[in-house]
């Protein structure tokens, strides 16, 4: 079976002295993603020098909307110091769909044409932007520009996955530029 790889998190400050750390949970799924047993790989930050390439989730909880995440291989307060900022990936059936029928993988997404209400090409889904108070495609129109459009019902009224599309409530500037101005 094919599988793609998905940031699900970052490891951010210890919490406690037996190891255990915070999470900065990066998927829409994360008791899935950090059940006990569950694998992650690692991606060490810039400059580190972890020998770590796997991490198993020994044990997770919620703790004041903030994940808190043992891992079998860390196992004390200074460890989980030297795992900070480390990025967590999961392994995902390619053909894998959250179960919320509203929310989609990044990697079904990006390819996807965009087309504005009326049916006119606007461009390609070319990745998404994650963080702040919405998720935003980044659509690149036929002429190079990338767009951003905030991922809501009202702007992204529909996605076909089937048919391969995403319909883009277009509104001027947001992915067509202004009319210049006639003065």
């Amino acid at each position: 079976m094919d599988t793609i790889e998905v940031l699900v998190g970052r490891i951010g400050k210890p919490h406690g002295l037996r190891g255990d750390v915070t999470v900065d949970v990066r998927t829409d799924e994360p008791e899935r993603r950090f059940a006990v047993g569950a694998v992650l790989r690692v991606e060490p930050p810039r400059g580190s020098h972890t020998a770590l390439r796997t991490l198993t989730v020994a044990h997770a909880r919620w703790h004041q909307s903030v994940l808190l995440v043992g891992f079998e291989e860390i196992g004390d307060r200074t460890a989980a110091e030297a795992a900070r900022g480390i990025l967590l990936y999961a392994d995902v059936p390619a053909d894998a769909t959250p179960d919320d029928p509203d929310e989609y993988y990044d990697h079904q997404l990006v390819g996807l044409a965009a087309y504005d209400e009326d049916g006119t090409a606007l461009g390609e889904v070319v990745g998404l932007v994650h963080g702040g108070a919405q998720d935003l495609l980044t659509i690149r129109t036929p002429s190079g520009r990338d767009a951003l459009v905030p991922f809501v019902q009202a702007l992204v009224p529909e996605v076909d996955l089937p048919g391969r599309r995403v319909v883009v409530a277009d509104r001027p500037g947001l992915v067509r530029p202004l009319p210049e101005d006639d003065r």
